[in-house]
């Protein structure tokens, strides 16, 4: 790669018609349902020794359409869980999704009922709710949390969007409603608590930094354009050189990341949970910086007249507010300091 910053104009679709939401939902669902048919999903493994291979893949879908890529990362990751945990064996074609937000509210519950499980409730957050067509779901089950597939092609009404319940602006196109189960047949997938235990939740949470790293790219794209085509201008070339710094530190913090899960796939060191809250913290810092860098470097006129960026950056404001902020570095300050107060 000759620099962080890419050159170049902007690719990815949506640049030449108005905005909506519908039709950004439509065309994520269609180039993600051609992604998935292609193979072009199908990624190494994390742990799998080409972990660097799996999230330059995910930055390259990301870096096009951040909607396709929470979409493409979705059906990455869900793909990753079931060979961890031995789940159901993908088919060919199928999309998957993985549906495992816990935020306050009714949430899903799975009982069983005639040696079968069954999950009811409203799921939130559930991106894909329209293209995917089966879903890996954490649900509250006697024992504690679980995780189940569910076949919602199959569960037709019984598994729909609320509808309403996603008014996103940014990361409209990747359909992420609250969506009502009833009573819909489910496979668990592994045991109670077992999704969030494994080794492989630290390394999926890196792969949606690489994601929200691709995104940054896609928004800093503006900013070397301007450099490009407009008369010198030592401010422009400052803020691109501090941007491109940040985003050559993200991309080698990622790589080393990937050589770490690859050294050690099944956490027999006990780093993985600080190396994710790192990775995603400074990836996140990077994006946070980019988006006030470009926005102050290049003024409103991109984000008034050029579609494409305009939705980057909405979709990245969006998408990095996965991380959990101060939450996520007060945990990471407390597992440095450790039981006994000290550094590492």
């Amino acid at each position: 790669m000759a620099g962080a910053v890419p050159a170049g104009d902007s690719p990815g679709s949506g640049g030449a018609r108005d905005f909506s939401p519908a039709v950004a939902r439509r065309e994520a669902a269609e180039e993600f349902t051609r992604l998935a048919e292609s193979g072009a999903l199908d990624m190494p493994l994390p742990g799998s020794g080409r972990t660097e291979e799996r999230f330059r893949a995910l930055r390259t879908v990301a870096e096009r359409d951040l909607c396709v890529a929470r979409l493409a990362e979705g059906h990455a990751d869900a793909l990753a869980i079931l060979a961890e945990l031995k789940g159901p064996a993908p088919r060919p074609g199928e999309r998957w999704g993985v549906w495992a937000a816990e935020p306050p509210g009714e949430g899903l519950t799975a009982v069983r009922k005639g040696g079968a499980w069954q999950v009811s409730g409203v799921k939130r957050y559930c991106s894909g709710a329209s293209s995917c067509t089966r879903v890996l779901a954490t649900a509250v089950a006697d024992g504690g949390r679980r995780l189940f597939a569910v076949d919602i092609e199959a569960a037709g009404e019984r598994c729909r969007p609320v509808p309403g319940s996603w008014q996103a602006i940014g990361m409209a196109g990747s359909d992420t409603p609250d969506v009502r189960f009833d009573a819909v047949p489910a496979e668990p997938v592994g045991g109670v608590e077992a999704y969030l235990r494994r080794p492989g939740f630290q390394h999926g949470g890196i792969g949606v930094a690489a994601c929200w790293y691709g995104g940054a790219r896609a928004v800093a794209r503006t900013l070397a354009g301007a450099v490009h085509t407009r008369k010198p201008d030592p401010h422009l070339a400052a803020h691109l050189g501090h941007v491109d710094m940040r985003l050559h530190a993200a991309e080698t913090v990622l790589r080393r990341a990937a050589q770490e899960i690859d050294r050690d796939p099944l956490d027999q060191q006990g780093e993985a949970r600080v190396r994710s809250l790192r990775v995603r913290a400074l990836v996140e810092s990077v994006c946070a910086d980019t988006l006030v860098r470009v926005g102050r470097a290049t003024g409103a006129g991109p984000l008034c007249h050029d579609l494409r960026h305009a939705r980057n950056v909405a979709d990245l404001t969006v998408y990095i507010r996965q991380h959990h902020a101060e939450r996520n570095l007060a945990e990471l300050g407390s597992l440095i300091a450790g039981p006994e107060g000290g550094s590492r």
